[in-house]
């Protein structure tokens, strides 16, 4: 079971084990160190493991102020799939994670950690 504890700029706790870099949430299972092909813009092949995990829903934590952004490309083909997008300041993301894994729901995330 993943649990997110706390989170501040540049700091995660999930499940005991503290990170400080992105990371991503693909079932029970943490993915340290997520790094995008163009930074602060996530693009399909950036989640390409959680989509093929069969996720009804994908959130994703844009960090602090909330610079980070889904691509528009990467909406529409979600929007096709009938995968629900939830894009937030990290903060917020991590409130909506918790609440959707709590409920059993098939979700999946990608968190930024800083700006």
């Amino acid at each position: 079971m993943v649990q997110i504890q706390e989170y501040r700029f540049g700091y995660i706790k999930i499940s005991g084990k503290t990170y400080t870099h992105d990371l991503k949430i693909i079932g029970n299972t943490v993915i340290p160190n997520w790094w995008r092909s163009e930074g602060h813009k996530v693009l399909q092949r950036d989640i390409k493991d959680i989509l093929e995990h069969g996720v009804e829903i994908i959130v994703i934590g844009q960090g602090d102020p909330g610079l980070m952004k889904v691509d528009p490309s990467l909406k529409n083909y979600l929007k096709k799939q009938k995968i629900k997008l939830i894009e937030k300041p990290t903060k917020d993301a991590i409130s909506e994670f918790n609440r959707l894994y709590k409920e059993g729901r098939k979700v999946g995330a990608g968190f930024h950690l800083t700006c």
